[in-house]
């Protein structure tokens, strides 16, 4: 049966891989093409009695002719073909390159790769060349071009020169899959400062071997219509024992390729401060061998993507998510044990604040609802402390605080000011007309009716007072408009006029609303989709204001064209929202806020836990939700 138009590749998808396999095999030529024309005009050295006697003529069974490895007769493939891998183990483990008249040979003989994918010693050559202590990436991408990778591997061949069409993937999904193992061979090089976690966990783990062959596999089954997550599980289930890998060894793989995007999913779109966040992770992670895998694995797939797709950021919102579930793993975090965590942060404040007067203080700290104290360190608590002191000396209806933030490599930007429906959309709307987009959003609402929201970006950039000059214009921007001197709607409308470049326009995002009832004991959860475009979370943010809901905080992230923000809500009663016309509602006015004239119509077929919008009936997350979105990284 013929499968459905959305899960077949794009036409532009398969005239670029066409493009990219013709590419290939040009470059490929042309790299043989020189090495000849080199080997014909390189002068012959003078005979010396040292030469003949001391020079190594022969390596692994191979000849060594003008320093690289050949091979000695024309039909050597043919009487052997264990050769054809073992020709490269030797160029890997001896650092030399392969005569072009021998690669020429390799690229007419790859047929005789069928005969090798079940034999035991072609396959210890392969993993042993992957998992080698020097960096396989050269000579795997060598195997690569030369076609020998994806004939001894043909679920990689099916993926060799396959492109995504979108502005977020860089590289076909090959190379990125050959970088991403190069990524992970550097952390063990301690190469990379941004992924000083990773770079300190991998000495630790105990499956070095299952880590190399999941990176090699996470994307095998990108490409085949369904989730390539599951897909990719089952073909690791096959692989593993013809590679050797032993049966602990290959469920490792299994599941890490079968979840190599679940930390990025809920680093990126959950409230890591839910403690039903982490619980659920952890429930799917299972151990702590486990969680330190995925980490690595979750990095080097994101550092993989492209030059820019790694950042501070990033790293900071995962090494969070795998220290929350570290604790949980070790029992860290029980009820009992957040309520001591509130208490020892209101006794490090107490610590902090030495000038403050005893009535002053304890005043101060009953302003906090309990979850306010979990979620900031004692030095963010005393920042705050201070900031809400002064604007009320100053008699301020609104502070707004800056601060640049080196672990996040971004600004924290606190604001101060008079809680009320549509507060958070009026600061998306400011946000907006500054030029910034919301990285992430932490809102936090006191006991004395004030909003304290908290908010992240990446950035700004350039020089000091290009960064000073930025700064200013945000905080202005953000009390103009709380003080009604300026209006979002109404100047956004201008911005929308020229929007975005011609090139984002083409891209076609289906809107689409999940609303998850069991991602949090406490709130409504609801993903939205949409394709990015000037003031897009000040209409998500204006859309959910006027729905009568309380957002307590939101994760933002926005991935090449595509915009993924995540809300953690409640109704006017504090409570999570479970009617069905309430919900029903939501959905269709999210629908009207993300919907543009350049979007295609949304999808219908989505999975139990997703409402989709448009759909004749609504489908709330009644069961623990399984992951569908890709995030990919």
């Amino acid at each position: 049966a013929r499968s459905s138009p959305r899960l077949r590749a794009r036409g532009v998808e398969r005239f670029m891989k066409h493009y990219f396999l013709i590419a290939k095999e040009v470059g490929d030529l042309t790299r043989i093409l020189c090495a000849v024309l080199e080997e014909q005009h390189k002068r012959k050295p003078r005979l010396s009695f040292s030469a003949i006697t001391f020079r190594k003529r022969n390596i692994d069974g191979f000849d060594i002719n003008s320093g690289r490895l050949a091979v000695t007769t024309p039909d050597e493939f043919t009487r052997e073909p264990v050769k054809l891998l073992k020709l490269f183990h030797a160029a890997h483990v001896h650092g030399m390159d392969i005569h072009p008249n021998t690669l020429h040979l390799v690229t007419r003989n790859l047929s005789l790769l069928t005969g090798l994918r079940e034999h035991p010693e072609a396959n210890r050559l392969f993993l042993e060349i992957l998992t080698s202590a020097k960096n396989p990436i050269n000579i795997l991408r060598m195997m690569n071009e030369s076609g020998v990778l994806g004939r001894f591997l043909p679920d990689f061949g099916r993926v060799v020169a396959q492109m995504q069409y979108d502005m977020y993937h860089v590289y076909t999904t090959d190379e990125h899959t050959l970088r991403a193992i190069g990524v992970v061979h550097e952390m063990e090089t301690d190469s990379f400062e941004e992924m000083s976690l990773s770079c300190h966990l991998i000495h630790q783990v105990q499956s070095r071997r299952a880590l190399y062959v999941a990176v090699l596999l996470h994307d095998i089954a990108k490409g085949r219509g369904a989730d390539h997550s599951s897909l990719g599980a089952d073909v690791a289930l096959k692989l593993g024992p013809r590679l050797g890998l032993t049966a602990e060894e290959t469920d490792t793989v299994s599941w890490l390729v079968g979840s190599h995007l679940l930390m990025a999913r809920v680093a990126f779109k959950r409230d890591i401060d839910d403690p039903k966040t982490v619980e659920d992770f952890v429930k799917a992670v299972q151990s702590p061998e486990r969680l330190r895998l995925l980490v690595i694995l979750t990095c080097a797939d994101v550092r993989a993507v492209g030059p820019t797709s790694f950042n501070g950021w990033k790293a900071t919102l995962l090494r969070d998510l795998f220290q929350r579930a570290e604790e949980a793993m070790s029992g860290v975090l029980a009820v009992p044990a957040r309520d001591h965590r509130v208490a020892v942060a209101k006794d490090q404040l107490r610590a902090a604040l030495t000038g403050w007067s005893t009535s002053a203080l304890e005043n101060y700290l009953g302003r906090g609802y309990p979850a306010y104290w979990p979620s900031f360190d004692t030095a963010t608590h005393v920042r705050h402390a201070h900031m809400i002191a002064d604007a009320e000396a100053n008699q301020r209806d609104s502070t707004v605080e800056l601060r640049q933030d080196p672990a996040r490599h971004g600004t924290e930007i606190t604001v101060y000011t008079g809680d009320h429906p549509g507060v958070f959309a009026q600061i998306a709307g400011a946000f907006a007309l500054a030029g910034e987009s919301i990285a992430d959003a932490k809102i936090i609402t006191m006991v004395n009716g004030m909003a304290l929201d908290t908010f992240w970006i990446q950035g700004p950039s350039g020089s000091d007072e290009d960064i000073a000059k930025k700064l200013r214009k945000i905080e202005t921007t953000i009390i103009k408009v709380l003080e009604g001197k300026l209006w979002p709607r109404r100047e956004l409308k201008n911005t929308r006029s020229s929007g975005l470049s011609n090139r984002t326009q083409v891209f076609k995002v289906p809107p689409r609303v999940i609303i998850d009832n069991t991602a949090s004991k406490t709130h409504t959860v609801i993903e939205v989709n949409g394709r990015d475009r000037p003031g897009f979370l000040f209409d998500v943010t204006s859309a959910l204001t006027g729905c009568s809901l309380q957002i307590s905080s939101a994760q933002v992230a926005t991935f090449g064209e595509r915009v993924v923000d995540v809300f953690y809500v409640k109704d006017v009663f504090g409570m999570r929202v479970e009617h069905e016309a309430k919900l029903r509602q939501i959905r269709d006015e999210l629908f009207k806020a993300i919907s543009d004239p350049a979007t295609i119509t949304p999808l219908n077929d989505a999975p139990l836990n997703e409402t989709v919008i448009p759909a004749p009936t609504l489908e709330t997350v009644a069961t623990p939700p399984v992951i569908v979105n890709e995030a990919k990284v």
